[in-house]
């Protein structure tokens, strides 16, 4: 049985995956859980690849109405495979994933679900106008 803070973050993991899903992050995160859990061995991270490539393909198909259930079942599928994965290895490589998993996370949340925006303003006048947008902004104005 693993610990409540292993589950926390299996349960981040399960998470990262669907927030990666779409996003500029998704190789990294996709690469980082597919050789987390394959263990080195090549054919079953091919395997692993293959299954977060379904997982990608679910969530988008998902429409508007279903996509918070979608969503939390990906998630969940997720959660439980690294959970496996943990409760099967020995301490000190469970403490080895667990960093490895925590970093991975780390990855899919820096993006900021893959929205960034970028506005250059060269030698353009504004009076009484605004910025607007969601995300990560990025404005220079010269």
């Amino acid at each position: 049985m693993l610990v409540e803070a292993l589950l926390a973050l299996t349960a981040a993991g399960g998470g990262a995956v669907v927030q990666a899903a779409g996003t500029d992050a998704w190789n990294g995160v996709r690469s980082g859980i597919a050789r987390m859990l394959s263990r080195g061995e090549q054919a079953r991270e091919q395997g692993e690849l293959e299954r977060l490539d379904r997982t990608q393909a679910v969530l988008n198909a998902a429409t508007e109405g279903e996509i918070e259930q979608v969503q939390a079942a990906q998630a969940a599928v997720w959660r439980n495979r690294l959970e496996m994965l943990l409760e099967e290895l020995p301490e000190v490589q469970r403490q080895q994933v667990a960093a490895e998993l925590q970093a991975v996370i780390e990855q899919a949340n820096a993006t900021g679900n893959g929205q960034s925006v970028h506005n250059d303003f060269s030698g353009s006048k504004f009076e009484k106008s605004a910025v607007q947008g969601s995300g990560t902004q990025h404005n220079t104005f010269s």
